[in-house]
């Protein structure tokens, strides 16, 4: 029995019913007890990003919008691209209706992460905030070896699943295909940027997310707006195509062998985890650095990541696909077969190049994002003195991703996201009272222009 195989079972028994059931369980819990909160609320989440909090002192080492840009640098990337195609190839169009469907909910899950985020955050030693599911199920829940266990996870993530793999095999592959240049060069390429800027910390990654990731977002769904516009004839279509062979996908594709309603859920939620990272815990790593003293405020803006992933960019993506036919080319995978549906699209191979060229920024800013999430789950292990050893052993695996196999690549961080959900989500289902009652506290105070707070902060010495 080759590795493959073993892991692909074990990627269908993490990705089986109790996860997938945990998951969306849990987002349709919290976006009933918070009232659909992430509908009735988004336009003032989206309001919040750009407005300055007042009676803010600086409690926090990066801006609000800077924090979002970081965890939108760890979610918009391959999935986006490489990721809705890998999905709608594997489970047929009916895929993107349940990353929909996974998203909406996700909303509300990435809402109470990245408020707990905040409430349960600490000092290190060094004076940067520290926070995320390890601290709030240490000092939430009080079950320490869980915590432990979620750092683990995280830190397996950052090497081996979202951080690393997918991301610079995504890029050097692209960069060949498109442009010739050899998987070699792009990777030493990459490998020396990413060096040069991790090792500046979060204020670093920060910065280079917040010019990279809105600028790049808007070329990326602007290009993709023209597609659908050149193509507007075909829309309505696409969509009852998505949503018809989301239930039923046999009849929908024309009686298609190994299209079923349970590979379209599958490949919908695993892909839209993948690429939104609602319920992972990792968004809430980078909450936790935001200069806020409302965790409530920045559960909001948090959860328009997930809105701005997975409804907007991986929607444009999933439709030029569909519209284009592109999903149904066996003779390719991965960017392969986006690049395919965006040149076919705007019938030039520009198409192709903007792919590339979003992909190569997309990819690369996920591994700056993934690089601090997993530091920061190393420095909960380990101490503060374990970052210059985490750092390198980063930068090392970043350049060797470019020559493993694709789909090794996807079912390894399959099972490694899957792996850190669990106990992000015990966590989120021990403290529902707590986000409930924040949330609840939040509002009223809200009503009353009675903004006050005591501070939950504690200093802490990490070893």
């Amino acid at each position: 029995m080759s590795l493959e195989t073993i892991l692909s079972s074990i990627d269908s028994f993490i990705w089986g019913p109790p996860l997938l059931i945990l998951l969306s369980g849990t987002g349709l819990y919290l976006t009933l007890r918070l009232g659909f909160l992430q509908i009735r609320h988004l336009p003032r989440a989206f309001a919040y990003m750009f407005k300055k909090e007042e009676g803010n002192h600086q409690r926090g080492d990066v801006s609000a919008f800077q924090a979002l840009c970081t965890a939108l640098s760890a979610t918009i990337g391959t999935g986006n691209i490489v990721g809705v195609a890998t999905a709608i190839q594997a489970g047929g169009p009916g895929a993107m209706f349940w990353m929909w469907l996974v998203a909406l909910l996700g909303m509300s899950t990435k809402y109470a992460e990245c408020l707990l985020a905040v409430k349960y955050r600490v000092r290190d030693k060094n004076g940067f905030m520290a926070g995320g599911p390890m601290y709030y199920i240490e000092r939430g829940l009080g079950i320490k070896w869980l915590a432990k266990l979620f750092a683990v996870f995280g830190v397996l993530v950052a090497f081996f699943g979202i951080g690393t793999f997918p991301q610079i095999n995504a890029i050097t592959h692209a960069m060949n295909d498109t442009f010739s240049v050899p998987v070699t060069i792009s990777a030493a390429i990459i490998t020396i940027l990413v060096a040069a800027i991790i090792l500046g910390g979060v204020k670093r990654i920060a910065a280079v997310s917040s010019y990279i990731v809105p600028f790049m977002a808007v070329l990326y769904v602007t290009t993709s707006l023209i597609i659908l516009l050149i193509n507007a004839d075909k829309v309505p279509s696409a969509l009852a195509l998505i949503i018809e062979s989301a239930f039923n996908p046999e009849a929908a594709l024309g009686g298609a062998l190994g299209f079923t309603v349970m590979k379209a859920i599958q490949s919908g939620v695993a892909r839209g985890i993948f690429s939104n990272e609602s319920g992972l815990g990792s968004a809430p790593i980078a909450a936790a650095a935001a200069h806020t003293k409302e965790p409530v405020r920045q559960g909001l803006i948090s959860m328009t990541g997930t809105f701005l992933d997975t409804i907007i960019v991986c929607s444009m993506t999933g439709l030029v696909l569909v519209i284009t036919g592109a999903w149904q080319s066996s003779d390719m995978a991965g960017a392969a077969v986006t690049n395919y549906a965006f040149s076919q699209g705007l019938g030039t191979n520009i198409g192709a190049t903007i792919v590339t060229v979003g992909l190569l920024f997309f990819a690369f800013t996920t591994i700056l994002g993934w690089c601090y999430y997993g530091e920061r789950c190393f420095v909960y292990l380990v101490g503060i003195k374990g970052i210059k050893l985490y750092r390198t052993a980063f930068i090392i695996l970043v350049a060797c991703g470019a020559f493993i196999k694709l789909d090794l690549i996807w079912i390894l961080a399959d099972i490694v996201n899957g792996l850190m959900a669990f106990p992000n989500l015990i966590a989120l289902i021990g403290l529902r009272k707590v986000i409930v009652s924040e949330t609840k506290d939040y509002f009223m105070r809200l009503k009353t222009n009675n903004y006050s707070l005591d501070d939950n902060e504690e200093q802490i010495v990490n070893s």
